[in-house]
């Protein structure tokens, strides 16, 4: 059963007035990457085939993504009445492929697989905390506030069952850190520049991987603050079997964060020396 309904969102007290236009971007890309989250429900389902349990909750999980998905991609097509979710989201799924017919995990174990979603998750919570403190347009602050409890029970549901497999799968800590550390790399991959690339450029310019992550994660990584990376490693920390707290966990959250900020400079200026969006060169190449 979900937590919320799009339906109970205040929409009415949208104010344009208060829309950060470096935020619309984030949303619309965010949007397409939520609604996505059917194809890995089949994913899931496929990897946890003889799993019950987890299907029912893989089941459960994937109709809450998609309900962000929804929710997100409205509140775009308020912040910009031309823009439509549904078209920008056939392109997207058009182009973006998740192997549901998939019967093993990409990772190597189901221990592996559990891991992974649980950075997804840490990433995302962190992601709508800071873009939901950062806005002052009222409705995207609610959505971001439900979001954001969301993928942190998501989070929680993810670890339980990784638990339970680690028991079984015995794991290393080092398997377990690879793991972590791989998926945090693939933040960069083409599922956020693509998404980025089809919510808001249009058709006639061709994808770049490079100007499209640069595009989203120069304007993301702008919204985080010191304190939701902290709260993230922290998490992740629990996930590979670390203390979460302590002077461990303090230092790897202060290396996340420079390294944090010196790559959000650096992309700021990959996006300065672009034209505007829906502007970009028609030779696809990164500014």
């Amino acid at each position: 059963m979900k937590h919320w309904h799009i339906d109970q969102i205040d929409w009415a007290s949208f104010d344009p007035r208060k829309v950060d236009p470096e935020i619309v971007p984030l949303v619309k890309a965010a949007a397409m990457v939520e609604k996505n989250g059917a194809d890995y429900t089949l994913y899931l389902r496929g990897v946890f085939h003889d799993d019950p349990d987890f299907k029912a909750a893989a089941d459960h999980w994937g109709v809450e993504e998609e309900q962000h998905g929804d929710t997100l991609g409205r509140w775009a097509e308020l912040a910009d009445p031309g823009w439509s979710f549904e078209e920008a989201f056939a392109r997207y799924r058009a182009g973006y492929k998740v192997d549901v017919n998939a019967d093993a995990s990409i990772r190597g174990s189901r221990t592996g697989e559990l891991i992974a979603r649980c950075m997804v998750e840490i990433g995302t919570s962190s992601y709508y905390t800071a873009v939901g403190e950062a806005t002052e347009e009222p409705v995207l602050k609610e959505i971001c506030k439900l979001i954001s409890a969301d993928e942190y029970r998501h989070f929680k549901l993810f670890y339980d069952h990784m638990r339970r497999y680690l028991a079984r799968e015995k794991l290393s800590f080092w398997q377990r850190l690879r793991v972590s550390a791989g998926r945090i790399g693939e933040s960069e991959d083409d599922e956020l520049a693509f998404a980025f690339h089809c919510g808001n450029e249009p058709e006639s310019v061709p994808y770049s991987h490079d100007r499209c992550i640069a595009g989203y994660m120069g304007r993301a990584m702008g919204y985080y603050r010191f304190r939701h990376i902290e709260r993230g490693m922290g998490m992740m920390f629990k996930s590979i079997g670390l203390t979460p707290r302590g002077r461990f966990a303090d230092w790897a959250a202060k290396g996340a964060w420079q390294l944090l900020r010196w790559r959000a400079a650096r992309y700021r200026r990959q996006i300065d020396a672009m034209p505007p969006l829906g502007q970009a060169s028609p030779q696809g190449a990164a500014a």
